[in-house]
């Protein structure tokens, strides 16, 4: 039987090699995806994020047809109200999607993939401009690019929804220094699929070293101090565009962004306590910051999960987007970002940084100190253990 459930920031399972042994569960390679009539989500994922790159407004009628096809691929036939006659705006996209009448949803992702494709190709080789970000853009686990002075720094496992491995979080540094010092305006965070990040992939875990569990607990512990530092330090505008599910320090950075876009179907969740972990990220003092101590401590101690909409009431997240339209309309408002004079952004960011930069930098020591401790304590042991057992018996 296989086991589902998502994960968290790769440090936060530091002695899970030697539980999966203890419990021989039957199935750690979790994630998978299949085609059905040839159609595979990561196709349908792909048409999504190049209809977010187009130049071109493709026209009303054209759109319409876009949010039909989408809705249609994802729900089915359309099974909602009809709105007021006054109510234009609904009332057309109703009517779009209900003339799609019983169309499959595998007929409608192949139609949505054909429509995008076709407007790709019409914007003609400008659209597939986008370079490689600096001049090592090689990466095994990312997709960086930069196009329209825009640097995207995609997380590029959406088979595994986005589980971070320890190559990926290197690769996520050197990504972050390439687009420090490149020509871009502004850089941005997103991941590629139906998810942000599910967090740590349980693999990094599976070799225990010859330093044994207290080497591995302070290899940890110094990747993910220089890991968070590269948010801290970042010199340019950093945004997130969080296209689906976050958990564990993937969330926990957003505090370190300037400006976090979400798409409605988001949610935001750091299962830390139920781990016998600590928080990280600066989020020990971001999120209060933020939210207040009260609201902070629901999610950093009782593992809240939090909607996009309570993400967005919390100061977690700047602005919630329908998905249907979250692409479009968050890249229309980076590349006007992108436009803006980059030194004076720059230089603003820098003086809303300097404030608190040396009190972030000690609060990412701290948390790595305390998980470090975490980590080698029977107290973790025993929470890992329990986590596992109660998602073998699902």
């Amino acid at each position: 039987m296989a086991v589902s459930f998502s994960l968290v920031s790769p440090w936060r399972f530091v002695r899970s090699a030697r539980l999966i042994q203890r419990l021989r569960i039957p199935a750690v390679q979790l994630h998978t995806t299949g085609s059905v009539m040839g159609v595979t989500m990561e196709d349908f994922n792909h048409a999504k994020a190049q209809l977010g790159a187009l130049k071109k407004d493709p026209g009303n009628e054209v759109k319409l047809k876009i949010y039909a096809l989408f809705k249609q691929a994802t729900q089915g036939p359309c099974n909602t109200p009809k709105p007021g006659m006054l109510d234009f705006v609904n009332k057309a996209k109703w009517d779009a999607w209900k003339s799609l009448g019983n169309v499959s949803q595998d007929e409608a992702k192949q139609d949505y993939i054909n429509l995008i494709s076709s407007l790709v190709a019409a914007e003609g080789p400008a659209q597939v401009a986008a370079k490689p970000a600096g001049s090592a853009a090689a990466f095994e686990t990312l997709l960086v690019t930069t196009e329209d002075n825009i640097t995207t720094i995609r997380l590029n496992r959406p088979t595994k929804k986005n589980a971070i491995t320890v190559e990926m979080y290197n690769e996520i540094v050197k990504a972050l220094e390439l687009a420090g010092k490149d020509d871009s305006v502004i850089t941005v965070l997103t991941g590629n699929g139906d998810f942000y990040c599910s967090g740590n992939d349980l693999n990094n875990f599976t070799n225990i070293p010859e330093g044994g569990i207290e080497k591995m607990a302070k290899d940890s512990g110094e990747l993910l101090r220089g890991f968070v530092k590269a948010f801290i330090d970042f010199p340019k505008p950093l945004i997130g565009v969080i296209n689906g599910p976050a958990v564990g320090v993937s969330v926990t950075l957003l505090g370190l962004f300037d400006v976090v876009y979400a798409t409605e179907r988001a949610t935001f969740h750091t299962p830390f306590s139920q781990l016998g972990q600590s928080p990280e990220g600066c989020s020990s003092y971001t999120f209060p910051k933020m939210m207040g101590a009260a609201k902070a401590s629901e999610m950093l101690l009782f593992n809240k999960k939090l909607t996009a909409t309570e993400a967005c009431e919390r100061g977690l997240v700047t602005e919630v987007f329908p998905d249907s339209s979250f692409q479009t309309e968050v890249w229309t408002r980076l590349k006007a970002y992108a436009q803006l004079p980059p030194n004076s952004l720059a230089l603003s960011k820098q003086l809303i940084r300097m404030v608190e930069k040396e009190r972030l930098h000690a609060v990412n020591d701290q948390e790595v100190e305390r998980l470090v401790e975490r980590w080698l304590s029977d107290e973790c042991m025993n929470a890992i253990m329990s986590f596992f057992q109660s998602k073998a018996r699902l």
